[in-house]
């Protein structure tokens, strides 16, 4: 009789990741949170300070297509996407590993112009580049980059701390990204259709900038710190809105409700969105990649954040672990689902 087996796309990423990690157990005292946050955390050697600890992979055909990704720029984004999870436990990013598996199509220029991009964000964010490793591939590119970061003991910020009634906040516009991944994909298809036409990115370059170079906010890590604000919790937003705020929710033991008029979006995407026949709101739950951050803080602290240019309000923490709404600009009420990416389903 054959084994069962359980196809990966059926439960998904997240899924996978559960199933793989549900029996481990930590060994070390210095470990002081691991699997399920942005980064792991440990205990440093000097007093009073945490070590922090994340990895992402990106792999050519599911994380990023050559045809429109400049390999300077995908050094950066590979860089940024690393140091923004560091970011997301209110820590500060220090060092960064970086390891490359290249196919024989490319060349020592095409390898250096990918370093390039990576030495300019390690420029950008302070951080050392201190190794790695490199090997070649059957399947073309795939980098990965281990990101570490410190932070002080008492303003490390988990999914885990949100509290019911707390406020739920939003860093900088979302949206952006998906929304320029659409425009790099219709001209993706228009060439593959009419080989040798020429793109027309015009008016579009804020959006694409936002999918090709994001930045982490690191900004926003030293503005908490200014305005003496330690978040209860903290997620960047790589997967979307929805699947972020409900990832806190869930770790937390909180429910959500999010306000659809207070989701934080520009002009340029939202008539973006709707020139492509897209919901622009849907485009910010279910879109992901923007990496700003979302966390919580109590209410009391309402006025330090309420006309801050960096931040908005969109809803709040609620004691039913299985609340998870969105109340509409009219007023009516939705469930809250998570669409946005995963790396065994693709996009829903």
């Amino acid at each position: 009789m054959d084994a069962e087996r359980t196809e990966i796309g059926t439960i998904g990423e997240f899924g996978l990741i559960a199933e793989l990690t549900k029996k481990i157990k930590l060994q070390s005292p210095r470990t002081v949170v691991g699997v399920g946050d942005d980064a792991a955390v440990l205990a440093s050697t000097e007093s009073g300070k945490r070590t922090v600890i994340s990895t992402d992979l990106l792999c050519e055909g599911v994380h990023f297509d050559l045809m429109y990704a400049p390999l300077k720029h995908l050094g950066y984004k590979a860089i940024v996407v690393n140091v923004s999870d560091i970011c997301a436990m209110n820590a500060r990013p220090t060092q960064v590993v970086v390891g490359l598996a290249l196919s024989n199509r490319f060349s020592v220029e095409a390898a250096k112009e990918l370093y390039a991009g990576m030495l300019l964000a390690c420029e950008r964010y302070k951080v050392d580049l201190v190794g790695g490793d490199t090997t070649s591939s059957r399947s073309g590119l795939m980098i990965s980059v281990t990101a570490i970061g410190e932070v002080d003991e008492l303003k490390t910020t988990l999914r885990s701390g949100a509290k019911p009634g707390e406020l739920l906040v939003a860093s900088g516009e979302l949206g952006g990204a998906f929304m320029g991944l659409q425009v790099l994909e219709r001209e993706k298809h228009v060439f593959e259709e009419a080989p040798g036409a020429q793109p027309d990115l015009t008016g579009f370059e804020s959006l694409l900038e936002r999918q090709l170079k994001p930045e982490a906010r690191l900004d926003v890590v030293e503005e908490l710190a200014k305005l003496d604000l330690v978040p209860s919790s903290m997620i960047d937003i790589s997967d979307g809105l929805a699947s972020e705020a409900l990832h806190l929710a869930a770790a937390s033991g909180c429910g959500v409700r999010i306000y659809e008029e207070k989701i934080p979006m520009n002009e340029q995407m939202y008539e973006t969105a709707r020139a492509f026949n897209l919901d622009p709101t849907l485009c910010t739950l279910s879109g992901g990649e923007d990496y700003e951050l979302l966390f919580t803080v109590p209410q009391e602290r309402f006025e330090d954040i309420r006309n801050h240019p960096m931040f908005s309000i969109i809803g709040h923490m609620t004691d039913d672990p299985n609340e998870r709404a969105l109340i509409t600009r009219n007023g009516m009420e939705t469930e809250l689902k998570a669409q946005g990416w995963d790396g065994f389903k693709g996009e829903d």
